[in-house]
C-alpha cells in the first residue's frame, strides 16, 4: 500500500512519449541525408577539380547570375560556376572533417588508454598536460599550428614531390588545417577514453592478463580496444560534424582553405558580403551566394547529429540498459 504522504502520480508507470523520430527515423534519416549530399560531392570530384575555378564568359559586371538551367545555384561574382564550386568545397569539407575526426579519435584513444592503463604518477602527469591545454585558446593554438606547418608542407610537395607551386599551396593548406583541427581536438576523448579504461582495469579479465604477463602493448589492442569500441564509434560521429564546423569558421575567417579553392566556410564568407543588401533597398542581393554554401553545411552538420544521436543510443550500454 502506498504512503499516505505520497502522490498517487508516484505510482504510476507513464508510457514512453519519447519521439518516434529520435529513436529509429532519426538516424535513418540523417543517414540518407548524409549520402544525398555527400555522395554527390565526392563523385564529381574529377569533374569539379577541373571547373570550380573556370570564369564563364560574360559582359565585365554581369558575371553574377542567378540560378538558371545552366547554372543551377548560380554564379559569383568571378564568374565561376557556385555549383561546382559547392561540390568541390563539399568534398573539402567533408574530408577535412573526416580525416581531422579521425585523427582527434587516434591521438585521443591512444593517450587516455595508456594514461588510465599505466595509473599511478605517469596518469597524473598526462592528465595535468591535458587540463593545460584546455586552458589554451582554442583558435590560438589553431593559428600557430598552421603559421608553422604550412611553409614546411608547401616547401616538401613543391620540392620533393614536385608539384606547381599553387596546387602545392592549396594541398598544404588543406593538411596544416585537418593537423591542426584535429591536434587540439582529442583531448575530450582521451578524458572520455581514460574514465573508460580506469573502470576496464579493476575487471577480473585485465587482472588475469597481468598476472599471466601479457604486455601492455596486448593489453591495449586485444582486450582494451573491443571494450571501447561503442564509445569510440559513438564520439568518433559526433567529432567529424564538430570538426567541419571548426573547418568552416576558420576558414570563414580567413585561416583556413586559402582561395581560389573552395570551402563551404569561405564560400559563406563570401555570401555575407550580400547581406548588407537587406538593408539597403538599393543595393541589389545576390541572394544564392550565401543561401546554397549555408543550406548545405546546415544540412550536412544536421544529418551527422541525427546519425551521431542515433548511434550513441544503440551502443551506449548504460542507455541500453535503461
Amino acid at each position: 500500500m502506498a504512503s499516505a504522504g505520497a502522490s498517487p502520480l508516484s505510482t504510476v508507470s507513464l508510457p514512453d512519449r519519447s519521439p518516434r523520430w529520435r529513436g529509429a527515423l532519426g538516424p535513418r534519416l540523417g543517414a540518407v541525408l548524409l549520402l544525398l549530399i555527400a555522395l554527390p560531392c565526392f563523385a564529381t570530384l574529377p569533374w569539379s577539380l577541373s571547373r570550380y575555378d573556370v570564369q564563364r564568359s560574360a559582359q565585365p559586371g554581369k558575371l553574377l547570375a542567378p540560378p538558371s538551367l545552366s547554372e543551377p545555384l548560380g554564379t559569383d561574382e568571378l564568374g565561376r560556376s557556385l555549383m561546382w564550386r559547392c561540390l568541390l568545397g563539399g568534398a573539402i569539407s567533408l574530408g577535412i572533417g573526416l580525416a581531422a575526426a579521425g585523427l582527434a579519435v587516434g591521438i585521443g584513444t591512444l593517450f587516455g588508454a595508456v594514461s588510465g592503463l599505466m595509473g599511478g604518477r605517469l596518469d597524473a602527469v598526462m592528465m595535468r598536460f591535458v587540463d593545460v591545454m584546455y586552458g589554451l585558446p582554442y583558435v590560438l593554438l589553431v593559428v600557430m599550428i598552421s603559421l608553422s606547418l604550412y611553409p614546411t608542407l608547401t616547401r616538401l610537395l613543391s620540392g620533393p614531390m614536385g608539384l606547381p607551386q599553387t596546387p602545392a599551396s592549396n594541398a598544404a593548406g588543406v593538411v596544416t588545417l585537418l593537423i591542426a583541427i584535429g591536434g587540439v581536438s582529442w583531448l575530450t576523448m582521451a578524458r572520455v577514453i581514460r574514465g573508460q579504461v580506469l573502470s576496464l582495469r579493476e575487471q577480473p579479465f585485465i587482472e588475469a592478463t597481468r598476472a599471466v604477463g601479457v604486455r601492455m602493448p596486448a593489453v591495449l589492442w586485444r582486450h582494451l580496444l573491443p571494450n571501447l569500441t561503442g564509445v569510440i564509434v559513438v564520439y568518433a560521429t559526433l567529432a567529424v560534424p564538430v570538426a567541419i564546423l571548426q573547418e568552416s569558421f576558420l576558414s570563414f575567417l580567413g585561416i583556413g582553405v586559402r582561395a581560389p579553392l573552395p570551402s563551404w566556410g569561405n564560400l559563406a564568407s563570401a555570401g555575407v558580403q550580400e547581406l548588407p543588401a537587406l538593408a539597403s533597398p538599393s543595393l541589389s542581393m545576390h541572394w544564392w551566394r550565401l543561401l546554397f554554401p549555408c543550406l548545405l553545411l546546415g544540412l550536412t552538420l544536421l544529418a551527422l547529429n541525427l546519425l551521431g544521436d542515433g548511434l550513441r543510443e544503440r551502443l551506449d550500454p548504460q542507455r541500453t540498459a535503461r
